[in-house]
């Protein structure tokens, strides 16, 4: 197990096989997945071959709480096909809800990011009415930047108001930062 950060109460680590349980019930949670496949179940042989490999690649992250070495969820800066250029995501427990980690753990991969990992711009999606995630990325420095309507494979309660991009430079975060430290 490789722990790529640990915040004031998250540990980040990377995702192996033995996280497959853990997965699988976060990927069951029709409430977790409501804005993803509008919450319906998938099977642990799915999960195996599609969820679980793709969060053992690179950029993702196993988040557990750093007191209790309770599994969380997941956390990514996904590398996308521009240079430089990543995608927040994350995807939590219904238990770690509204206690900040989202927050908390998107603020540090980002900073991460930028300081030490040469990214130059951080992106994300979410449904334009997942208002719980909108509040988590602006509170993360991210801005909004569009709101865009794709064809999914599934029609997903609220899809019809479409989904929208935030994003945030290295340039925007480093006059957030400065402003911070001038206080």
């Amino acid at each position: 197990m490789s722990v790529l950060l640990e915040t004031p109460r998250l540990v980040l680590r990377t995702v192996t096989e033995d996280d497959l349980d853990d997965v699988v019930a976060l990927d069951n949670d029709p409430l977790v997945m409501r804005y993803i496949n509008g919450g319906r179940p998938v099977s642990r042989e799915e999960v195996r071959a599609g969820a679980l490999r793709r969060l053992m690649g690179p950029g993702f992250w196993a988040a557990e709480e750093r007191g209790t070495g309770e599994w969380l969820g997941w956390f990514a800066l996904e590398p996308s096909a521009v240079e430089g250029v990543v995608e927040l995501g994350y995807r939590l427990r219904r238990s770690a809800w509204g206690r900040g980690y989202a927050t908390e753990g998107s603020g540090a991969l980002i900073d991460k990011g930028f300081r030490e990992l040469g990214v130059r711009r951080v992106t994300a999606q979410t449904m334009t009415v997942n208002a719980g995630s909108r509040r988590v990325l602006e509170k993360c420095g991210l801005t909004y930047v569009r709101t865009f309507f794709e064809q999914w494979p599934e029609v997903i309660d609220g899809s019809e108001h479409g989904d929208v991009e935030y994003a945030l430079t290295r340039e925007a975060w480093s006059r957030t930062r400065a402003a911070r430290s001038a206080r």
